[in-house]
């Protein structure tokens, strides 16, 4: 199967659970770009960290190039044209990260229908709480890159993703963001055969509402003392 990859929490958090379930083995990454700028949609990471986390992975990574001012058709129809590629040579379901929000999974279902595919949600249903602080526990870890400031303070940009960050948040926001509050780019962690490494820029807030840590790529050939076993803990 494909993974539906932002370089977010949920996605290592479900590549993780695929990965330890022998009746699933995920082939492939699948992401969505800002063609004009070359950054995850919404996220706001550069293509070269996204590449980055998909080398310290060991999967290839696929491409989907959205144009800046495109909506929904647009980026169905980028997308059907992937996911049709993939049919040709056997993958026929896409796992998601997704986590409650049922109109987002009616959605994804409904367009992988369209194609003859299905989806999969192994992290679907779990508390959010008891997820985060998984993912914590488990040796992630990951920097918030993106705020919702009409959601939450734009202090929290560039924040650690950590025990602090999960105590002070403010109860009306979702431990995993899964309402959009914010996003996050994970740069180490069992799936990792070496931590991906980066510097924190300026953050900057962008169409009067979200605030963008900036990450910039460092060296991007690993440090051999870094390189571990993958699934092995930091």
């Amino acid at each position: 199967m494909v993974l539906a990859f932002s370089g977010g929490k949920d996605s290592l958090l479900a590549l993780a659970r695929l990965s330890a379930d022998p009746d699933w083995r995920v082939v492939r990454l699948l992401t969505t770009l800002n063609e004009s700028y070359q950054r995850i949609a919404m996220h706001g990471v550069r293509r070269s960290l996204l590449e980055e986390q998909a080398r310290a992975l060991d999967l290839p990574l696929d491409l989907v190039f959205l144009p800046a001012d495109g909506g929904n058709t647009e980026y169905e129809a980028a997308l059907s044209r992937r996911l049709v590629e993939y049919q040709a040579v056997g993958i026929n379901q896409v796992a998601f990260g997704d986590l409650f929000l049922e109109d987002v999974r009616r959605y994804r279902e409904t367009h992988l229908a369209q194609v003859g595919m299905t989806g999969l949600f192994p992290l679907w249903g779990q508390p959010t709480d008891g997820l985060a602080r998984r993912f914590i526990t488990e040796g992630f870890r990951a920097i918030v890159v993106c705020v919702d400031t009409t959601q939450l303070d734009p202090s929290f940009a560039g924040r650690e993703f950590d025990d602090r960050f999960l105590d002070t948040l403010p109860p009306t926001v979702d431990p995993c963001g899964e309402r959009g509050e914010f996003h996050t780019f994970v740069y180490d962690g069992p799936p990792f055969n070496r931590p991906i490494p980066f510097q924190r820029g300026q953050t900057v807030l962008r169409d009067q509402r979200f605030q963008y840590c900036e990450l910039h790529p460092l060296s991007p050939e690993p440090n051999p003392a870094d390189i571990r076993p993958r699934g092995r803990p930091p």
